[in-house]
């Protein structure tokens, strides 16, 4: 594996790890560790600052706030009908996928957006505790759009060192996008329904693996990225394990998740597939550090069987993808005639 020239700033990596890292620090001082982690989650959003002039660069952030909210939502209120929760998380990928294309938004893409409505998924269905679970994955991404202004002040006003990119134009081919977005969601809501009807329990990693393999520009990067995915997710679980098996309070969680959220984006940038390692054990931690989930042993086997599982969908459903003379029949009938 080599590493891409494509460097993050240092105070950018720093707010990041604030932006996920202060908000169970918050929950493990007042006692709500549980629903620090729901803040965490929201502090995502940070990875989705463009380099772009600040009034632009505010609005993106305001609307990737959205979409996490509305994603999160989705998965919070529909789990608990098999059909109903597999269907609307192929709506929030379909969505995501679509309108991140045509933005043109760049990396990680889609990617958060379908993590935390998985991640919703997670969680016990209780409509009655619905709007506050929300409400502070709100207040996460709240938390992450100040950090985002503070930092975008600072760097343009007070150390004179802009960095205004020209945001790119939006993709107008709007018949491929549509096409990708309806394969990536029918293959990432199978994933998940198929995990399910199966028996597997809570397999949240089965889509998430599906879409983290078909964003992929390519076939060869989709096959690459599948190879990459299962090898750091074993790699990565091998992580996870010796962090559960230690048994770690909350305060060493909160450094564990400041610092992986740290690593993760000073690499993702740079090399996928050792990202992926240090990802792992973080949306494992986000998933299921705060119920209880029996041995370490037993649980780090049930992800991986997800993670077999959602790589064997989006390694297919990029064949689909990337099938030149399947694309072109299907959009040659949606041009007017």
């Amino acid at each position: 594996m080599t590493l891409s020239d494509q460097k993050r700033p240092w105070g950018f990596l720093t707010m990041i790890a604030l932006s996920t890292g202060l908000p169970v620090f918050l929950g493990a001082w007042v006692d709500e560790f549980a629903l620090g982690i729901l803040g965490s989650m929201g502090g995502l959003v940070m990875l989705y600052m463009p380099q772009t002039p600040i009034p632009h660069r505010m609005v993106t952030m305001a609307l990737c706030a959205f979409g996490f909210a509305v994603s999160f939502t989705l998965g919070v209120l529909t789990s608990f009908d098999v059909y109903l929760s597999a269907g609307t998380l192929g709506l929030t990928a379909f969505f995501a996928t679509l309108v991140s294309r045509h933005f043109a938004l760049p990396p990680p893409g889609s990617f958060f957006f379908i993590l935390v409505a998985c991640l919703g998924r997670t969680l016990p269905f209780d409509l009655s505790l619905a709007p506050e679970r929300v409400g502070i994955l709100l207040f996460g991404t709240m938390g992450a759009c100040v950090l985002a202004l503070a930092y975008s002040i600072g760097r343009t006003y007070v150390l004179n060192r802009a960095l205004d990119t020209p945001p790119g134009p939006p993709d107008r081919n709007i018949n491929a996008i549509i096409l990708e977005s309806s394969v990536i969601g029918i293959f990432i809501g199978g994933s998940y329904l198929f995990a399910l009807l199966i028996g597997l329990d809570n397999p949240y990693w089965a889509p998430v693996s599906c879409a983290a393999i078909m964003q992929g520009a390519s076939f060869r990067l989709v096959w690459q990225r599948n190879v990459h995915r299962v090898v750091g997710t074993v790699i990565g679980m091998g992580l996870a394990w010796i962090i559960l098996s230690l048994s770690p309070g909350v305060w060493m969680l909160v450094l564990i998740i400041t610092g992986l959220s740290f690593i993760i984006e000073s690499l993702i940038t740079r090399n996928y597939g050792l990202a992926v390692i240090f990802i792992t054990p973080l949306t494992v931690i986000f998933a299921d550090s705060t119920v209880a989930v029996g041995a370490p042993d037993t649980l780090i086997l049930s992800r991986l069987i997800d993670i077999v599982l959602g790589s064997s969908f989006g390694f297919v459903g990029g064949w689909v993808i990337h099938h030149p003379k399947f694309f072109r029949a299907l959009e040659a009938r949606m041009k007017p005639r």
